[in-house]
C-alpha cells in the first residue's frame, strides 16, 4: 500500500493515507515510508537535429531516464530506472559515427516540467498501453514529475513576415520559380506544425514522415511541383539546417533521406485512398473547374461528394443495396 502511494495520482492520496494510517496501528511500516525522494541532479542530451533527447533525473540511489522522440510529434518513447550515476556512462555508450548527443546539466525543475509535459502529450496523443518500455514505469515517472506539470503551451504559428523572409532567402540561393515558392510554403507548413524545433529542425526521420505520409496525404501538387520536388526539398533541407548551424556531415544524412523515401511518395501520392479529406476536396474542385474562393460553389461540390459517398456505401461492394 505504501508503494502504491508513491506512484498514485493526487486524487487517491486521501484514501491511501487513511488506509496506511490504519495499517500502521497493527503492523510496522516499511523503513522508507516517510523518507522524502528528492532529485539531486538533472541532465539532458539532445541530438544535432533536435529530433531525440534523453533526460536523466538522479535521486541519489537511482536514476530515472526518459527517451523522447520528436519527429512528427513529440512523445516519450521509453522509460528506464537505472543505477545512480548512470549519466556518467553516457559518452561511453555512444558508438563511433553516431549522431552527436552531448550531455549537459539542466535545472531540475526544468527537466521535470519537460518530462511531465511530455507524459501528458504522450498519454493524450500517442497512448501505448501495451508497450512495456513505457507502461512499466509510467506511473513512477508521473509521480516524480506531476508537481511540475506546465500549462498547455499556446501554439503560435509562424508569423507571415518571417515566413516570407525564409521563402525569399531560400529561392534567392536556389531557384526562384513558382514551383519552388509553392513547395517552400509546404515545407514551412510541415516544419511549423510538426517539427520539434519549428520550423527548420529537419532530420532523416522527419523527411521520411514528410514524404511517405504528410505530403501525399495533405498536399495537391501539379506536374511542375512534382518535377521540382526532389531538388527543391534537398535544397530546403540544406538551407534550413545551415541556418540552424548544423555541421555539413550531419546535413548529408538528412538530404540523403530524400532519395530513400521518394519512391514511397510516388506510390502514395497517386493512391487516392490515402488522401486526406482536404486534398480529396481540392482535387475534386480542380477536376470540376470550381474556383476554391467561390464558397457557394465549394459548398455545392462538397454536398454532392457526401451524397455520392453515402449512396456508394448504401449500395455496398456488389452494387446493390446493403440492407
Amino acid at each position: 500500500m505504501a508503494a502504491l502511494r508513491r506512484v498514485a495520482p493526487p486524487r487517491a492520496y486521501t484514501l491511501l493515507d487513511e488506509t496506511i494510517d490504519l495499517l500502521r496501528q497493527s503492523q510496522p511500516a516499511p523503513p522508507w515510508l516517510d523518507a522524502a525522494i528528492v532529485p539531486v541532479r538533472a541532465l539532458r542530451a539532445v541530438d544535432v537535429w533536435d529530433s531525440e533527447r534523453i533526460l536523466f533525473v538522479e535521486y541519489g540511489t537511482h536514476t530515472l531516464l526518459a527517451q523522447i522522440l520528436a519527429t512528427g510529434g513529440t512523445m516519450v518513447e521509453k522509460l528506464y530506472l537505472l543505477q545512480s550515476g548512470a549519466a556518467e556512462a553516457w559518452d561511453r555508450t555512444r558508438e563511433p559515427g553516431e549522431v552527436p548527443m552531448p550531455l549537459e546539466e539542466v535545472p531540475i525543475d526544468e527537466a521535470l516540467a519537460d518530462l511531465a509535459g511530455l507524459l501528458r502529450h504522450t498519454d493524450m496523443i500517442w497512448p501505448r498501453h501495451d508497450d512495456e518500455d513505457y507502461v512499466d514505469l509510467r506511473a513512477l515517472a508521473w509521480a516524480r514529475s506531476r508537481a511540475h506539470l506546465p500549462e498547455w503551451p499556446e501554439f503560435e504559428p509562424l508569423a507571415e513576415g518571417k515566413r516570407a523572409e525564409l521563402i525569399e532567402a531560400f529561392v534567392g540561393r536556389t531557384t526562384d520559380s513558382a514551383a519552388y515558392r509553392r513547395l517552400a510554403d509546404l515545407f514551412l507548413d510541415y516544419g511549423d506544425g510538426y517539427l520539434n524545433n519549428r520550423p527548420l529542425g529537419w532530420s532523416p526521420n522527419a523527411v521520411a514522415i514528410f514524404l511517405a505520409d504528410w505530403l501525399p496525404r495533405k498536399a495537391f501538387l501539379d506536374a511542375d511541383d512534382r518535377l521540382a520536388l526532389p531538388d527543391a526539398l534537398r535544397g530546403w533541407l540544406r538551407f534550413a539546417l545551415e541556418r540552424r548551424g548544423v555541421a555539413d556531415e550531419w546535413i548529408t544524412p538528412v538530404t540523403a533521406a530524400v532519395d530513400m523515401w521518394l519512391p514511397q511518395f510516388e506510390h502514395a501520392v497517386d493512391d487516392e485512398t490515402s488522401w486526406g479529406p482536404a486534398k480529396q476536396i481540392a482535387a475534386e474542385l480542380q477536376s470540376r473547374g470550381v474556383d476554391p474562393r467561390d464558397s457557394d460553389a465549394v459548398g455545392e461540390v462538397i454536398g454532392r461528394l457526401n451524397a455520392e459517398r453515402l449512396a456508394n456505401r448504401l449500395r455496398g461492394p456488389s452494387g446493390g443495396s446493403s440492407r
